[in-house]
């Protein structure tokens, strides 16, 4: 389907020499790059653990997102460019009969395909297939664009109207990339979870009473997958086999209410104070 439309949309291009459409081709041609990092990087990140990886391959599929922020930046810096270039040299276009309906068939086409990748994001949660989501979805503003852009040209004698659509769709683009790319980075640089999914695990966690002492509460997510860790406060008189068992019991129960998460729990005696640790004291030994 992609080079199906690759292949309309140069024949477009070439045709009614709209610097809209142009840039509708370099953008379905990209979009059919990124697609290919986003397949690759969803097939990485699916694979299991291994010697080399402990934590899993997830963040395979935040660096495919940061591949496709660049792909996306070239294409609207190349619209841009080239937008600007049609306004100062005040080219005008031609034949927008057909240049429309290229535009129309790729709308069509663009509306299924994000529609199904809205359904494998809802499943699945991937952040790559989200960005390429994304990307695809400027796509469908393009093409408007590109019809807009045709018929004010040629039909309302604005001969400029090409180019600054064409300059709308390379800071669409742009904005695109900046929201994708602080993603795939927080992913990358191990930010925590958001605020709201915090406070729902620390909710759950405080429904039971050997949790009473959590503190230095930590996560990060790598993919689709999540990590949560922390230590507990528990009574200096149970033995290790003891509190090994209660707290094996409590955190296969937190995992049953949270598929998808790690939980790595560490055991300090009541009253216990770490004194080497990354965080400040008064962030890690403050009960959450």
């Amino acid at each position: 389907m992609a080079l199906l439309l690759i292949g309309l949309k140069a024949w477009a291009s070439l045709e009614t020499s709209s610097m809209a459409m142009l840039g509708s081709l370099a953008d379905s041609g990209l979009d059919l790059l990124a697609s290919i990092v986003v397949l690759a990087g969803v097939r990485i990140a699916a694979q299991p653990a291994d010697a080399d990886h402990r934590f899993g391959h997830g963040k395979a599929e935040a660096l495919a997102a940061l591949i496709q922020v660049i792909i996306i930046t070239l294409s609207a810096l190349f619209i841009g460019y080239g937008s600007i270039g049609r306004l100062i040299n005040g080219a005008q276009t031609t034949d927008a009969e057909l240049g429309i309906g290229v535009s129309l068939v790729a709308i069509a086409f663009t509306f299924a395909l994000i529609s199904y990748q809205r359904y494998v994001v809802r499943r699945t949660g991937s952040i790559a297939i989200s960005t390429d989501r994304l990307h695809y979805a400027s796509d469908l503003l393009l093409n408007t664009s590109v019809i807009a852009a045709l018929v004010l040209d040629q039909y309302a004698g604005l001969p400029g109207a090409d180019a600054v659509f064409g300059l709308l769709i390379a800071a669409w683009l742009l904005w695109g990339a900046w929201t994708s790319s602080s993603h795939a980075l927080d992913q990358l640089m191990d930010r925590e979870w958001p605020e709201e999914q915090r406070e729902k695990f620390l909710a759950a966690a405080r429904e039971y009473p050997e949790l009473a002492g959590l503190h230095d509460f930590r996560t990060r997510t790598s993919g689709t997958h999540h990590f949560a860790q922390f230590h507990v406060w528990v009574p200096g008189d149970w033995t290790i086999a003891e509190a090994h068992e209660r707290m094996d019991r409590v955190e296969e129960k937190l995992q049953h209410r949270f598929p998808g998460t790690e939980i790595l729990m560490h055991l300090d005696p009541e009253g216990h104070t770490d004194r080497e640790t990354m965080l400040p004291p008064e962030i890690t030994e403050k009960a959450s």
